[in-house]
C-alpha cells in the first residue's frame, strides 16, 4: 500500500487536547525525536490523567526512519480501534506517522496539522504562530 495516498483526517493541537480530555481510550503519541523532547519540551496531559507515548519516527542525528516504529506503537497500543493522535514539529512526520499505523489497521488514527512547535515565521522562528506552545496547552520542558 502506498501511504503517501491515505488520507489522514487532521485536528489542530487545540482539538486532539480537547479529544484526549473526552474520550478516555484516546492517546497522544509524540513522533518527535529524544533532543526535542528533552530541549524543546513536551506535551503535559497530568491534567487529564494520562501521558503522551514516545517514540520516534526518525532518529536523531541521521533522521533515519526508525525501523522499529510499527512494532513498538503496536506494542504499546494493541487495541487498533484506539482513537491515536499523532504529534510532531510542524505535521510532517505525524503525518507519515498516522499513515503508517493507518496501513497496519489503526482504525482511527489523526495527524495533529499545527504539531507542537507550529509553522516557521518569516525569520524562520517557531513561535506563537500555532501548535501546541503557542495555543497555551499544557506542556513541560525539562
Amino acid at each position: 500500500m502506498d501511504m503517501s495516498v491515505v488520507d489522514i483526517p487532521e485536528a489542530t493541537a487545540v482539538e486532539a487536547f480537547s479529544a484526549l480530555k473526552d474520550a478516555k481510550n484516546a492517546i497522544l503519541v509524540d513522533v518527535r525525536t529524544r533532543a526535542e523532547w528533552s530541549f524543546v519540551g513536551l506535551p503535559d496531559l497530568s491534567e487529564i490523567g494520562a501521558e503522551p507515548i514516545l517514540t520516534e519516527w526518525q532518529t536523531f542525528p541521521t533522521m533515519a526512519i526508525n525501523a522499529d516504529f510499527g512494532e513498538a506503537l503496536e506494542r504499546a497500543v494493541p487495541d487498533k480501534t484506539t482513537a491515536v493522535y499523532f504529534l510532531c514539529r510542524s505535521g510532517v512526520r505525524s503525518l507519515a506517522a498516522a499513515r503508517e499505523m493507518s496501513a497496519r489497521g489503526y482504525k482511527h488514527v489523526f495527524n495533529v496539522a499545527d504539531g507542537f512547535e507550529g509553522p516557521a515565521d518569516d525569520q524562520g522562528h517557531r513561535s506563537n504562530i500555532s501548535g501546541w506552545r503557542a495555543a497555551g496547552l499544557p506542556w513541560r520542558q525539562s
